[in-house]
């Protein structure tokens, strides 16, 4: 991090940013291929989304994945539950920024800002109703490692009430943002917005 950079200390819902160790193409350099592989053309003003654009087929298959996972509305979890599973990724894996965002989307199509600020100050142990604590659990195990996850996961989510595609949903949910906290936390950090 630059010594001008302040990084946040707290996991929060607020709005934070983040800034790359590495040089991310400039809007001027984005080429219409580039363009293309943002799938949204506003993502251009993202650093992120830029220092990804330098391989663009990969960012491509990568935003595809990720709008599949999030913002198909056929069948399966809620999108509610889809974004507490990758805000309690992100919560283990120390990902501030991407906790942030999630426990945004979380608490906003859930309505549970309170349990979701629990989450995030208490950590992935926080009791937060079976439903949300079966779907951290499950998230949480894959996280730590795949083979954490087993059928005491898949019965638990099942007891409470999500049947097999929801589940599927969660499954993916973490798996992908297990994966998007490593590479972001990896390529650059969280900083307080000026």
């Amino acid at each position: 991090m630059s010594a001008e950079l302040s990084e946040p200390n707290a996991f929060t819902r607020a709005q934070i940013g983040w800034t790359p160790w590495l040089p991310p193409l400039t809007e001027a350099e984005l080429t219409p291929s580039h363009i293309e592989a943002l799938i949204d053309a506003a993502r251009a003003k993202n650093p992120y989304f830029r220092l990804l654009a330098r391989d663009p087929a990969a960012l491509q298959h990568r935003t595809l994945t990720d709008k599949d996972i999030f913002y198909n509305p056929e069948g399966g979890a809620p999108r509610a539950d889809r974004e507490l599973a990758a805000t309690a990724v992100s919560r283990a894996n120390g990902c501030i920024y991407c906790a942030s965002v999630h426990a945004r989307f979380a608490a906003t199509y859930a309505k549970r800002e309170a349990d979701v600020d629990r989450l995030l100050d208490e950590g992935t142990g926080a009791d937060l109703g079976e439903r949300w604590n079966a779907i951290t659990a499950a998230s949480v195990a894959l996280t730590a490692t795949p083979v954490a996850f087993g059928p005491e996961h898949v019965q638990r989510l099942r007891a409470a009430g999500l049947d097999d595609l929801a589940i599927a949903d969660i499954i993916q949910a973490a798996a992908f943002f297990n994966w998007a906290n490593r590479l972001m936390l990896a390529l650059g950090g969280a900083t307080v917005p000026a």
